[in-house]
């Protein structure tokens, strides 16, 4: 049970591919009483990668600002100089410096050059200019980033503004309410988690009909649900609204603002942005996806990226490559089921080339802690054929010393014969790899020990019995073996017993 809710999490947070440090939406949807699709928005399960569009905040102000959103003046310095000229023009007596790097707990992160925190408020332009050039160019290290850290590339100067009130407001897509809806509180810039387990009371809801669209009324009544004074509810939800439309313009599946605020001259702005968008929408926001910063992904999710793979990496050392994600959810419960750990989820789709599976197998072996492989292939559009010569092609090409086990069943599996000798096979095959090389047949398994039994029925013993260590010992494996090979021996004598007998 466990294992199954672990890796029907691991499907959602892949599909809303949200590259982003967990947000308040998480926690806020078990109050507001939701199907749980916020609670997986944004989950950061283990150390995994997530192929997604994410964005720099500046980036997502400057979105802001087309829209009409009311936000804080600045930005975007690429070098101290830059900064520099940058506090000069804004004229303002306090300029905050915000570290540009795609990841969370900036505020608390450390950078390589020793400077502590990656926000950090000034006073001067000389001040503005010495703290940017201990930032960019240099890698911040924070506890999403992990040791290897994120470089800095460019900084946000913008002016301070002073808060007199903060709220927290959010757009998302939400099926409970079959489409999007507004959350508010009015507890922002703070972490709205720690909110919704404390005083739930505090995170108000409003649904939003998708075909009519929103109403001024609506937007409204939040504002007033949220605590804005009277004075300013009417900026507030024009606000919200703007919002709104920037969300359905560039197909997001978030917008979150924390904090919204009353500043001390009763203005409303925007103080910080985090916007997610549908990656199926690529081919018509060209405009949005091109600002994908690279330098800031893992090579990993580059490189699925770049073949078209759904890529997810793990903590495990048992890679996975698989075809459809019910079915790798699966094959990761059976995993775990057994005591293993995976190391990774990867769908290769139902229309994968063999160069995008060789792919996949150099994803899955970039990851050092990977003792071993399992393939699993269900071939109903997917070919087996193209999953073979994928396989053999990567043990070739890659030269993997590590263990691969293979399953396949389906489309044109009837094409591999089982094959004692690897290299005379004439037709194509399916491949153990140690030092040794092994064919099996397509055949429906429940783990491994059923596995090896299919492998010694096929009259197949050539293997080193290491590679079984995925899941049990060498001395199961040893027993398991004398144990088919005595009731073969035994079998075999009383069959020509019986047959002395008959003839006798």
């Amino acid at each position: 049970m466990a294992a199954s809710m672990f890796y029907s999490r691991l499907l959602a947070a892949a599909t809303l591919r949200n590259h982003r440090p967990r947000t308040a939406l998480q926690t806020a949807a078990q109050v507001l009483g939701s199907s749980g699709l916020f609670n997986n928005h944004g989950l950061q399960i283990q150390q995994q990668q997530q192929r997604n569009l994410s964005l720099h905040e500046y980036m997502s102000m400057e979105l802001l600002q087309e829209a009409g959103v009311s936000i804080p003046k600045g930005h975007v310095a690429k070098s101290p100089d830059e900064a520099y000229a940058i506090a000069k023009k804004l004229g303002s007596k306090d300029v905050v410096i915000k570290a540009q790097v795609l990841a969370g707990g900036r505020g608390k992160g450390t950078f390589e050059s020793g400077l502590k925190g990656g926000v950090k408020i000034v006073f001067s332009p000389e001040e503005a200019k010495a703290v940017s050039s201990q930032m960019i160019g240099k890698k911040l290290f924070t506890k999403q980033t992990g040791e290897k850290g994120r470089i800095c590339n460019q900084v946000l100067v913008c002016e301070r503004r002073y808060p007199r009130r903060e709220y927290y407001f959010a757009i998302t897509m939400e099926r409970s309410f079959q489409g999007p809806v507004l959350i508010g509180s009015s507890q922002g810039g703070v972490n709205i988690e720690d909110v919704a387990a404390e005083t739930p009371e505090a995170i108000v809801k409003e649904p939003i009909d998708i075909v009519e669209g929103i109403k001024k009324e609506q937007a409204v009544r939040l504002a007033q649900k949220m605590g804005f004074p009277p004075s300013i509810v009417d900026s507030a939800a024009e606000n919200m609204i703007k919002l709104y439309n920037l969300f359905l313009k560039y197909d997001a599946t978030m917008v979150e603002i924390n904090p919204m605020v009353e500043d001390s001259d009763g203005a409303v702005l925007c103080m910080d942005a985090k916007i997610n968008f549908d990656s199926n929408s690529a081919y018509r926001q060209k405009k949005i996806f091109d600002l994908q910063d690279w330098t800031q992904e893992d090579e990993r999710d580059k490189d699925a990226a770049k073949a078209n793979l759904n890529y997810i990496g793990l903590d495990g050392n048992i890679g996975c490559l698989v075809n459809g994600a019910g079915l790798a959810m699966a094959t990761m419960d059976i995993i775990k089921l057994h005591g293993g750990t995976p190391a990774n989820f990867l769908d290769v789709g139902g229309g994968a080339t063999v160069h995008q599976v060789t792919e996949a197998f150099k994803l899955i072996t970039s990851d050092k802690k990977v003792l071993s492989i399992l393939v699993n292939i269900f071939g109903g559009i997917m070919r087996c054929d193209v999953i073979a010569q994928g396989i053999v092609m990567a043990v070739k090409d890659l030269e993997i010393k590590i263990p691969i086990v293979v399953r396949l069943q389906g489309t044109r599996v009837a094409l591999f014969p089982a094959h004692d000798d690897f290299e005379a096979s004439p037709r194509h095959y399916i491949a153990f790899h140690t030092y040794h090389h092994v064919s099996i047949k397509g055949r429906d398994v429940d783990d491994i020990k059923e596995l090896l039994l299919l492998l010694v029925s096929d009259g197949i013993v050539v293997f080193y019995l290491y590679f079984i260590k995925i899941v049990y010992s060498c001395i199961e494996i040893s027993l398991i073996l004398l144990n088919v090979f005595l009731l073969r021996f035994f079998v075999r004598i009383r069959i020509r017993i019986s047959l002395c007998m008959a003839v006798g």
